[in-house]
């Protein structure tokens, strides 16, 4: 597997501090690259930073964290405007951030906190980012999503669980709206320069999991499979990492890899119209007006 250099390359990494996304930012400082960390918990993001700047032997400058809750709409049109005002490129915005199987809860702006961080606060930090992506071209974007969209439903009449709520389809359904959203978004793009892929990581031995309930006595048990069992963040990023820095991708859009190699999606992750659809809506929920 090829990477090229990312030398005078700018990426933004959203959930940048933990798992997956810390992974993948170490290993694109270590191509020589530029990471914008771009993470809820700034404490927490700058220590990570720190500890990627030790760990890699990188420049100080190739890292820096910026504040983003993709739980609130003003926060991420705030990390937006400071990105287009400071940022002179992007080549490549990899919308990684997610929660995973919580209790039911809303976010500042009243969406069900899977739907509204994993889906709407990325497609509406896309939708402002847009325009720098397209003067940086070539540039790509990369979206994480999961073999659990398989399970995944898109049902209109209840995108929000207002009727009823189950964490672990609320959870599909977000990384069902991640693949459509991705497909829509590499349609729209044909030709501007920005290619748009999507990647399932597998199994992957990160913090995602907390609000998965493990009783006490066979937490020891379920941590050693963990261990035995699931991917190391490292490992869960190679997707990642190829998707947003291979040459042999340059030009490829619109495809969803798992391993380095692209997959065969679901029909009802693939259909043009559902995505067409969930688009119209999620520019509605989020406040865009075009």
């Amino acid at each position: 597997m090829e990477h090229g250099s990312m030398e005078g390359k700018t990426v933004i990494v959203t959930g940048a501090n933990s798992g997956i996304g810390r992974a993948t930012t170490a290993a694109i400082v270590k191509l020589g690259g530029r990471v914008i960390m771009a993470c809820r918990d700034h404490g927490l993001a700058l220590e990570a930073a720190r500890e990627i700047v030790q760990e890699t032997g990188a420049e100080q400058s190739q890292v820096s964290v910026k504040h983003l809750d993709l739980a609130s709409l003003a926060s991420v049109r705030a990390f937006c405007h400071e990105v287009i005002q400071t940022e002179s490129r992007l080549d490549v915005l990899i919308n990684n951030a997610g929660v995973y199987q919580c209790p039911l809860t809303r976010t500042q702006d009243g969406f069900e906190l899977q739907f509204g961080v994993n889906h709407l606060g990325h497609f509406l930090l896309t939708h402002l980012l847009l325009e720098l992506l397209r003067r940086s071209a070539p540039s790509r974007v990369v979206v994480v999503s999961s073999r659990l969209y398989k399970r995944g439903t898109i049902d209109f009449s209840d995108l929000n669980s207002e009727r009823s709520y189950d964490r672990a389809a609320a959870y599909a359904r977000s990384k069902l709206a991640n693949l459509l959203f991705c497909g829509e978004l590499a349609r729209r793009l044909q030709g501007s320069g920005v290619t748009a892929n999507a990647l399932t990581p597998g199994m992957v031995n990160t913090n995602l999991g907390r609000h998965v309930a493990v009783p006490a006595l066979a937490r020891p048990l379920a941590a050693l499979l963990a261990r035995g069992l699931l991917r190391t963040p490292e490992q869960g990023a190679q997707t990642s990492v190829f998707l947003a820095v291979s040459p042999e991708v340059a030009g490829v859009t619109g495809k969803c890899y798992a391993d380095c190699k692209p997959q065969v999606l679901l029909d009802r992750a693939s259909d043009p119209d559902l995505a067409g659809k969930l688009w119209d809506i999620s520019e509605v929920m989020v406040g865009i007006t075009t």
